[in-house]
């Protein structure tokens, strides 16, 4: 009995040593973020992450631990045939785990979860990111990886235990290794703590990074898949009383006494959705200079909003925010889920059914992450992607039709003439990983270089079409799908990549101004059609900024696993994965906590009842 015993231990302890030996790799690979770390500090992220590690480790050992088990009472169980399959599936779950949490990071800033199912639809967009050697490099290193953890296991596993003959000593083992069963459920259980094991166990350092390299990746991919379904159950931070209580004149539901920006109450609208723009580019919200020379200048000639502040982090997740009004949401894609997607109200499905013609625009693959079903169900009626250009267009850069092509396409589409009023929306690509700008060379910088050119074709599309009839009776809608993260060390909450420029222009607009009111993307919605006299009560996240019952300004963001919540007092952000506070200045105010809170447990509740 001893053996079978020492056999599980053995187990235990090795998945352990797997688990914690991960964690320094992880920081070295991330070897951008890990600048300044001391040997202290690594062995800091080991200790601190053997909670969950030890976990994992247990719940691994379930299915040798019945295998074990049985062997008591069957005496011509193979263990090593038997097991083998288990240590082979295990090894690349967790080869494969290993290798994505690491070669993600760089690009997404938080631990792998769940949130990777949604793009794996469409793996050729998914892995437009990268090159064909990088993939190569991380399935060779998956194949390794693979093969050692499965190796050792099967080496250390024997072929036969030594049998149990009698009644007796088969009962007295089997209650042996129900006590060891008990052990096991303890370390699955995490002690006797009240609550569960989840990733804020680990958390331990005002230094994210710290934090995230401390967390066991299979733990959080799986303890994340297997949340409940029900979106209204993942976020009961208050009574219902409570919540509705802090909700309540959030956002007001329609327009009172607007003030008049535009000429026309008619105007064609163009909404240019820039990918990932964010302030550190923009030199008039205290940005680098020289980068986007063109939208620094355009700020002068139209209403330029200086408080701006985008809702998500993934174009997915920001193109619903910006179009449809809504908030974005840190562990769910609404645009992934058709059947709660088509029930949103949208900018599109207003004015269609105001006498607008609708169309959208975009370089890419339209089916990517569900967006083509998510367009056509919120009022779109025509919708030009990478299909409709040419071969050699749309192998311009890895994720399609570059902007310099489809901006020309836009003003030649608008230039011969459409019939009005019409909305168009357009989304570029340009700027996004791997930053492959066709024949331009600014700046050494990719980032910044991409951000540079898609700047360099906005600039030259509105010149062309200043001089065009339909100039006059237009209106043009210059905002960022999202953020990104620059420089490179800023965390993934850091507000400075949720402050955004956005940027009306046009014949439409009666006189150039800034907008200085605190705002939020999905706050488009609500004002662009207050602007056209259009109700818009349907749209339960979106505020008409220019309306007298906008009397408390706000901003919420979120991003994966976490929420922000800006107002005129400060900024605090929340961790929803690890149930902590990251960070509130200029000081901690419970209000704020309390108001973002409320309105992620709205969000969920209302996602729930679509």
């Amino acid at each position: 009995m001893t053996k079978r015993i020492l056999y599980l231990v053995g187990l235990f302890f090795i998945f352990l040593f797997f688990f914690i030996i991960y964690k320094p790799f992880f920081i070295l690979y991330n070897s951008a973020l890990a600048a300044g770390l001391s040997f202290t500090d690594y062995m800091e992220v080991m200790w601190h992450g053997l909670t969950l590690d030890s976990t994992m480790s247990a719940m691994l050992i379930v299915i040798p631990f019945a295998v074990i088990l049985s062997s008591i009472w069957i005496r011509k169980i193979n263990l090593r045939k038997v097991l083998m399959g288990y240590f082979i599936l295990v090894g690349l779950v967790m080869a494969i785990i290993f290798v994505v949490d690491a070669s993600l990071y760089e690009f997404w800033d938080f631990k792998l979860d769940a949130t990777v199912l949604f793009y794996l639809d469409s793996p050729s967009n998914a892995a437009a990111s990268v090159s064909t050697m990088f993939l190569i490099v991380r399935i060779l290193m998956i194949v390794l990886v693979t093969g050692i953890i499965a190796m050792v296991f099967i080496k250390i596993t024997p072929t036969k235990l030594s049998p149990i003959l009698s009644l007796k000593g088969k009962l007295l083992n089997s209650l042996l290794m129900v006590f060891v069963g008990g052990v096991i459920f303890f370390l699955i259980r995490g002690g006797y703590a009240e609550s569960t094991p989840n990733i804020g166990r680990v958390y331990y350092s005002s230094n994210q990074f710290l934090n995230h390299s401390a967390v066991n990746p299979v733990f959080s991919f799986f303890s994340s898949s297997m949340k409940s379904e029900k979106f209204a159950n993942q976020f009961n931070f208050f009574p219902e009383a409570e919540r509705t209580a802090l909700f309540n004149g959030l956002y007001p539901d329609n327009s009172v006494n607007t003030q008049l920006l535009l000429t026309s109450k008619r105007p064609d609208v163009l909404i240019i959705l820039l990918e990932s723009f964010t302030s550190t580019y923009i030199e008039p919200l205290g940005g680098l200079p020289d980068i986007t020379v063109n939208l620094n200048k355009l700020t002068e000639e139209g209403i330029f909003f200086t408080n701006y502040y985008s809702s998500s982090f993934r174009t997915d997740r920001a193109v619903v925010c910006a179009l449809s009004g809504h908030l974005g949401l840190p562990t769910a894609s609404i645009m992934k889920l058709p059947v709660k997607s088509k029930n949103l109200p949208s900018i599109a499905k207003s004015l269609s059914t105001n006498g607008y013609k609708t169309n959208f625009l975009y370089g890419g693959d339209i089916n990517f992450t569900n967006m083509q079903s998510y367009l056509r169900s919120t009022g779109y009626q025509e919708l030009v992607a990478d299909k409709d250009f040419t071969l050699k267009q749309q192998e311009e850069q890895r994720w399609g039709v570059s902007d310099k092509t489809t901006f020309e396409y836009l003003y030649n589409t608008i230039s011969k003439g459409k019939e009005s009023p019409w909305f168009t929306t357009y989304l570029t690509l340009s700027n996004h990983d791997p930053y492959d700008t066709p024949s331009f060379n600014k700046f050494e910088d990719k980032k910044l270089n991409a951000a540079a050119y898609t700047d360099n074709c906005l600039g030259a599309f509105i010149e062309k079409l200043k001089q065009t009839p339909a100039w006059e009776n237009l209106l043009v809608i210059c905002l960022p799908d999202h953020g990104t993260r620059y420089p490179d060390d800023l965390s993934t909450s850091d507000l400075r990549i949720f402050h955004s420029p956005m940027l009306w222009l046009g014949g439409a607009i009666k006189e150039p101004m800034k907008i200085d009111a605190l705002m939020n993307q999905s706050d488009l919605a609500a004002t662009l059609l207050g602007q056209l006299g259009i109700e818009h009560k349907e749209f339960c996240f979106s505020r008409d900024v220019f309306s007298e019952l906008y009397t408390y300004p706000f901003a919420f963001f979120s991003y994966a696993n976490g929420f922000g919540f800006k107002d005129s007092t400060g900024v605090s952000v929340y961790d929803t994965g690890a149930d902590v506070i990251v960070s509130e200045s200029p000081s901690p105010d419970q209000n704020r906590l309390d108001r973002g809170k409320a309105i992620l447990q709205t969000l969920y509740d209302d996602l729930d009842g679509r």
